[in-house]
């Protein structure tokens, strides 16, 4: 049994989504990552204190798209990743890394100063400097989505569940506003049943 280790609001929800888009067995086992004191057991599997982490047999990993790749490349071949052959493999590859490399780590800038900073220092050069870095870097998505309607292009890959995560914590979470392709494409991939089943069970999972 894979466990996944996370919650519903961090990146654990793409290990989670992606596992049922494979249908292959996993548990959630939530983290406080607000807790003053830590849970040894968390610190024991990932010391280094950030989600997602997994436990597969003898295998532990942490950062969420190396955990998707090490899934589809254990327990494949999936459709959610398109052979190195595959005209659509180019594609796949930039936007599956993009989704976090370009999104979601810039974004937990201003996020994390909206949120924990004091009220001055909220606004800061930083979070502005990765603001536009990310409103840079959503032109590329929009650019795709004018002329396909994953980032692949006419299927759902894992390089949409790397990208729509990333659209939801901005938007949701960061004061991102998503433009009518954005905002449409997002209703489409979370509104497939495999994300709707992650995050039923994100939210419900039990404490570690």
């Amino acid at each position: 049994m894979i466990t996944v280790w996370g919650g519903q609001t961090s990146r654990s929800l793409r290990v989670a989504w992606l596992l049922e888009e494979m249908g292959l067995p996993y548990q959630v086992r939530q983290v406080d990552m607000l807790a003053p004191e830590k849970d040894p057991a968390w610190l024991a599997v990932n010391p280094g204190d950030f989600l997602p982490a997994i436990q597969d047999g003898e295998v532990t990993m942490v950062e969420s798209i190396a955990i998707l790749e090490y899934l589809m490349g254990r327990y494949g071949p999936t459709p959610l990743q398109p052979a190195p052959g595959d005209p659509a493999f180019p594609a796949y590859q930039q936007f599956l890394h993009l989704g976090e490399a370009g999104l979601a780590t810039l974004m937990m800038v201003p996020l994390v100063s909206g949120f924990l900073a004091p009220q001055a220092e909220r606004d800061n050069w930083s979070a502005r400097w990765a603001r536009e870095c990310v409103e840079r870097r959503l032109l590329l998505v929009r650019r795709r989505l004018a002329a396909a309607p994953y980032m692949a292009g006419d299927r759902f890959t894992a390089a949409d569940i790397s990208v729509s995560y990333a659209l939801r914590l901005g938007a949701a979470h960061a004061g991102f506003a998503l433009d009518p392709a954005e905002q449409a494409y997002l209703a489409r991939t979370t509104a497939r049943d495999a994300y709707q089943r992650a995050l039923a069970r994100s939210q419900l999972a039990p404490p570690a």
